[in-house]
């Protein structure tokens, strides 16, 4: 495992000795052991993890397709459905009964008035600053004095 790790960085023999020296001049003999077990008992901790996580999601996948299929076991026939529904002639307006603790919805409208919109008749409601101005002509002042 090893080999593959150090490939990957391009280390070599020369510079992992070096590196294994810095180690022990910064903590010394008798705390490289107690940092390799603290080491090795992280790495077990996160593979059990992992492991229980990934067994999580095939136990939430396996009863989910469990379900699936007592559903799909379950559900009944056309016939069976059309035999107990009720028949309900179609005139009938529907009956539409109100949720409890709840306000109908005229109810919960602002109380605030407001005006009206009055649009002409066959005429687009155009918003105010999309109307065209009215560009009167320029006329010189010769112009104005001769009409």
């Amino acid at each position: 495992m090893f080999s593959s790790v150090f490939l990957f960085f391009d280390i070599g023999g020369g510079e992992i000795m070096l590196i294994m020296l810095v180690v022990l001049l910064l903590f010394g003999g008798e705390k490289l052991p107690q940092l390799a077990r603290g080491l090795g008992k992280g790495i077990r901790d996160f593979k059990d993890a992992s492991e229980g996580v990934k067994r999580e999601i095939t136990n939430q996948i396996d009863s989910f397709e469990a379900k699936k299929a007592d559903q799909a076991n379950a559900a009944p026939t056309t016939t069976e459905t059309a035999a107990a529904a009720p028949v309900v002639a179609a005139t009938e307006p529907p009956v539409i009964t109100p949720a409890p603790n709840t306000m109908p919805v005229a109810e919960i409208s602002s109380t605030a008035e407001v005006a009206p919109v009055h649009h002409e008749p066959n005429t687009p409601a155009e918003p105010a600053h999309l109307r065209e101005t009215p560009i009167e002509s320029l006329k010189s002042p010769q112009e104005e004095v001769k009409s």
